[in-house]
């Protein structure tokens, strides 16, 4: 993979790098360079906790899934700038835990959102490619028939897990890109 950099604009943030497949060229962020908030499902009721640190380049995003009353933990971060509207998906390096996490793309304006569950694997990092036509629309974990996303849309980014199972998670992200 080709050295990547960080170039910071007045209006957005708009990055350059080698993605190291087969000669493609995304533009990536260093996950520790944006504002992550954490959004539990303790907001409507439920008991899960998660916390997010930044480390090196990245983050790591961890606490503990309660499913009884809500079941769900993220992290999310505004995406303007963040990803080229000539973008077909999104591109991301984690070290997970073994779970499925689910990336959860939010339209500007609109209150539902997208999204494309992805395997880690205990302990090792991996690129996960997730394309656009690969998201569904959701409302509050249900899904919807409406169009699909593209990336012009995309004013919000966010990592949830919502696996369904009790217990300690943790997954780090190096960095995101669009492709």
């Amino acid at each position: 993979m080709k050295r990547k950099t960080r170039i910071w604009t007045v209006l957005a943030l708009a990055i350059g790098a080698a993605s190291g497949h087969s000669g493609e060229v995304d533009n990536s962020v260093e996950a520790s360079s944006l504002d992550w908030r954490v959004v539990n499902d303790t907001v409507m009721g439920g008991r899960s906790s998660a916390t997010v640190r930044r480390f090196g380049e990245g983050v790591s995003f961890s606490g503990f899934l309660n499913t009884n009353g809500g079941g769900f933990a993220s992290i999310r971060v505004g995406a303007a700038g963040m990803i080229s509207e000539q973008s077909v998906g999104i591109r991301l390096k984690v070290r997970g835990d073994g779970r499925t996490y689910t990336l959860r793309l939010r339209p500007r304006n609109s209150r539902i959102s997208y999204w494309s569950r992805f395997n880690t694997i205990d302990g090792e990092w991996v690129e996960v490619d997730l394309p656009f036509s690969a998201f569904w629309p959701n409302w509050r974990g249900r899904r919807l028939n409406a169009p699909p996303i593209d990336a012009r849309m995309i004013g919000e980014l966010g990592l949830m897990l919502n696996d369904g199972i009790d217990g300690d998670f943790e997954v780090a992200v190096d960095w995101i890109a669009g492709y």
